[in-house]
């Protein structure tokens, strides 16, 4: 687990460092849970402090692949010089600061520390605490007997290397391929190539992976590339990113496609403390299961796309047969009626529409105001009026658009038919203004006003639906403003969630 409390804070705060060396940290941090997972270890990234008086602790990581040796969290700790020497002597030194096994060069005995680089400037220091390894070990001192695994040879031997490029100020990687939405970790499978590419050491998870792709040959010796490029059974414009992720020349991620199973890779070209080639390092993981739940929500989403786009046809065509019905219709109570229930089945269709080219759980309320707009604008033209839109409210929950959007059509409708004064050159506007908690939209028109008598409580069938929606649909506010005066404003407010 790692901890990212406070990182930027902290290095604005009490250290000296730029913004783009406070981002190079971020980018360390954000890739270490490799190094800790590798390395067995628990990480601490320690920074001076502006006053050069000690370190401040910005960052920590725990590894997955064993216990913890920090079971406190330490973010936001100070440490002045003297109390953690091996952190001092590589800020110093900028070398990196090791305690090993004798017998086991790989094998850490005490608290290391590597020095963070970038351009050539020490940024910080990764402290490295790999106590409960070595506990695990049986190791309490110089000459205990050590026995590790191969699997752990190279887990131990691939921090060395990654740590050692971080000291060069070669990691993380400035250039990646590609950009995975489930990139692999150290427990789902490792393979370790050669500087030819070939496979030296393969986990059991990356065999089994291999092995769902339909691989039925020893991964151990065989060029990835070449196993990659026969498994692959899908083409296309991954092809290239594919190969050079395989043969471990460049770093990135890129996914296997074998038409039964998905596997995902990450590379990651390694060099040794001499800056020498070491081969590469490539993360294996099972997608299979994700990339199955992922078409069947893509599939899902086009099935609501469906129906938004069916709701709105079929509002569409009951409008139309409103709108006929009214054209028969002689002038009076009834035939403004059936235009007023046009209107109002048009503003949930509207929705439906705009769900229908984008669904989710958010919808782009602007695109809806300015269709409502433009239904308004029809109105209010034939009278010699304007209808305008000013801010914007941004995305809004699907669920409550519809609501929103009808009660704004009766707003603008309503202004329309009795704010125009039945005169040229009169403008209806909406003006929305979203803050942190609350949409306010405001509909006002330059007409005659409203009556002196009118207050929140008159209950004309419009005013009446836009209460019921405002008030009791979505949990907000309607203001009634200008009673009396030339012009009316109508305002509502609707809480964000």
């Amino acid at each position: 687990m790692t901890s990212l409390i406070g990182l930027a804070g902290l290095a604005r705060d009490r250290t000296e460092l730029s913004d783009d060396d406070a981002a190079h940290l971020q980018a360390v941090v954000a890739d270490w849970g490799l190094l800790a997972d590798l390395g067995f270890s628990d990480l601490v990234l320690w920074v001076p402090t502006w006053n050069e008086g000690g370190c401040v602790a910005v960052a920590q990581v725990r590894p997955t692949t064993g216990a913890t040796s920090l079971p406190d969290d330490v973010v936001g700790q100070f440490a002045p010089k003297g109390e953690w020497p091996c952190v001092d002597r590589a800020l110093v030194s900028r070398q990196s600061v090791l305690v090993r096994a004798e017998d086991q060069p790989r094998v850490p005995l005490g608290v290391e520390a590597i020095p963070v680089v970038r351009e050539g400037r020490v940024l910080g220091v990764m402290g490295r605490h790999a106590a409960a390894f070595s506990r695990r070990l049986g190791v309490s001192g110089i000459g205990a007997e050590v026995v590790l695994g191969e699997l752990e040879q190279v887990y131990l031997r691939s921090f060395d290397d990654l740590a050692a490029m971080l000291a060069a100020g070669e990691f993380p990687y400035v250039e990646r391929i590609g950009v995975s939405t489930a990139p692999p970790r150290v427990g789902d499978g490792v393979l370790r190539l050669d500087t030819a590419g070939r496979v030296e050491f393969a986990s059991p998870n990356a065999v089994s992976a291999f092995h769902r792709l339909g691989l039925a040959v020893d991964l151990q010796g065989a060029s990835l590339a070449s196993v990659v490029s026969r498994l692959k059974t899908r083409p296309g414009t991954s092809d290239e990113s594919l190969s050079v992720v395989a043969a471990g020349v460049a770093a990135g991620e890129a996914e296997i496609d074998g038409g039964a199973a998905v596997v995902t890779l990450r590379g990651l070209p390694l060099r040794s403390a001499g800056q020498q080639p070491e081969g590469s390092l490539v993360l294996v993981r099972d997608v299979t299961d994700l990339r199955r739940r992922d078409r069947a929500l893509l599939t899902k989403d086009a099935t609501i796309r469906e129906i938004h786009h069916r709701v709105k046809n079929n509002l569409q065509t009951v409008a139309s047969l409103l709108r006929l019905q009214s054209r028969r219709m002689p002038q009076g109570e009834a035939r403004e009626a059936l235009d007023e229930a046009v209107r109002r089945v048009g503003a949930i269709a509207v929705v439906h529409e705009v769900l229908a080219l984008a669904p989710g759980q958010l919808v782009d309320f602007d695109d809806v105001t300015d269709r409502v707009v433009a239904l308004a604008a029809d109105a209010a033209g034939a009278q010699g009026g304007v209808v305008q839109r000013e801010g914007s409210v941004g995305q809004w929950p699907t669920e409550r658009a519809t609501p929103l959007a009808m009660a704004l059509t009766e707003l603008l409708m309503n202004a329309v038919e009795h704010g125009l004064g039945g005169g040229s050159g009169h403008l209806v506007s909406v003006t929305a203004v979203r803050s942190d908690d609350a949409v306010t939209l405001v509909v006002s028109d330059d007409g005659p006003g409203f009556s002196s008598t009118l207050d929140e409580s008159a209950t004309g069938l419009g005013l009446h639906i836009v209460r019921t929606l405002v008030v009791e649909d979505l949990g907000g506010t309607l203001d009634l403003g200008h009673v009396g005066g030339p012009g009316s404003v109508v305002t509502i407010r609707v809480p964000v969630s």
